[in-house]
């Protein structure tokens, strides 16, 4: 029958019967609309259900905004969980994770070192069927162990812990940084931080010519429930982008949404690993070195995976420049649930 869940033919991977995802921060708040609203086969449905994994920290004390998605949930029949992944023991994860075919793990690195092993850990012992890792980043395979970003190591034992077995199909979404990294002030990128009519300085990590792919939120959401309900179903590592772009063009970005110059700078590899050498701890300052160094942090449009499904992705001009929703750089977003691989 036309639009059924089982449909698909160039599917690898069947579409799963029932979907437990890890967190509903940013990224795992975004995957869960994709899956809710996929164009022709939205969850909870008769064929699929969808439960949520919450910390109970936020389920009884939510924010307005978090309440309001969690009564949502409700009402759309998505079942939720109390649950701390972090403190939650090995056999405790893989009670809970043996009663899902799919585990999307929505937890990253805020949780904690070890979190991303203990995950895939329980996945593979529960014998789930299809995990999919915390690895919405950057490509480690290229990267390696040693990087300037010592959490990328633990990303690196997860890959090879599912290569290691057959037993559970795996797929990795790699998405380059969150769009919205690139033009927090913290990261150094994009700086506003002398206020609204001060200075604004765009930074280039190691040179001009540098790249970097980045995907928002919202695209990740759609693109990772295209591979799990809609015309994806790959296995191994699927790479994808909202745009790849060269830090020489974002002074023009910024320009354009301010109407006036800014002051151009460029943070040199050398000067990034000094800066580290005098805050050894500090990961934003692991994280510009990584990009400075230019290394498995960009591939080129064309070469990424694009669903049939999705209209269109935003580029990094339409998202300066507010073109889709209130997603643009320039309008604040206030949230406390930003937990990325940048």
């Amino acid at each position: 029958m036309k639009g059924s869940p089982y449909d698909t033919p160039d599917r690898v991977m069947p579409v799963p019967r029932s979907i437990l995802v890890l967190g509903a921060g940013e990224l795992g708040t975004a995957i869960i609309k994709g899956l809710m609203n996929h164009p022709f086969r939205p969850l909870p449905s008769a064929e699929t259900k969808l439960t949520v994994v919450f910390r109970p920290s936020t389920l009884r004390s939510p924010n307005d905004e978090k309440e309001a998605f969690i009564t949502f949930l409700e009402t759309k029949q998505v079942s939720i969980i109390p649950q701390d992944l972090a403190a939650s023991s090995h056999n405790d994860l893989v009670a809970l994770f043996s009663e899902y075919d799919t585990v999307i793990s929505c937890t990253g690195f805020s949780a904690g070192k070890g979190i991303q092993l203990k995950l895939a850990n329980a996945a593979l012992w529960a014998g789930i069927s299809w995990f999919l890792p915390w690895q919405f980043g950057v490509d480690y395979d290229v990267i390696g162990r040693g990087s300037a970003q010592d959490l990328f190591d633990e990303q690196c034992d997860v890959r090879d812990l599912l290569r290691s077995q057959n037993r559970t199909n795996w797929t990795v979404v790699s998405t380059g940084m969150f769009m919205s990294f690139l033009f927090e002030d913290f990261f150094g990128v994009v700086d506003r931080s002398a206020g609204e009519d001060g200075e604004v300085v765009v930074r280039a990590l190691g040179s001009w010519e540098n790249r970097v792919t980045v995907t928002t939120a919202e695209d990740i959401g759609k693109l990772t429930a295209a591979v799990v309900v809609g015309t994806g179903g790959q296995k191994g590592v699927v790479h994808v982008a909202g745009d790849t772009v060269e830090y020489s063009r974002l002074p023009y970005y910024v320009e354009m949404m301010l109407g006036r110059e800014v002051k151009k700078e460029v943070w040199s590899v050398d000067f990034l690993r000094e800066e580290l050498s005098k805050d050894p701890e500090n990961n934003i300052k692991k994280y510009r070195v990584v990009f400075a160094e230019g290394k498995g942090v960009a591939w080129d449009l064309g070469t990424d995976w694009f669903p049939s499904e999705v209209d269109h992705l935003t580029n990094v001009e339409r998202y300066t420049l507010g073109g889709d929703s209130d997603d643009s750089v320039f309008v604040d977003n206030d949230s406390d649930d930003h937990d990325s691989d940048v």
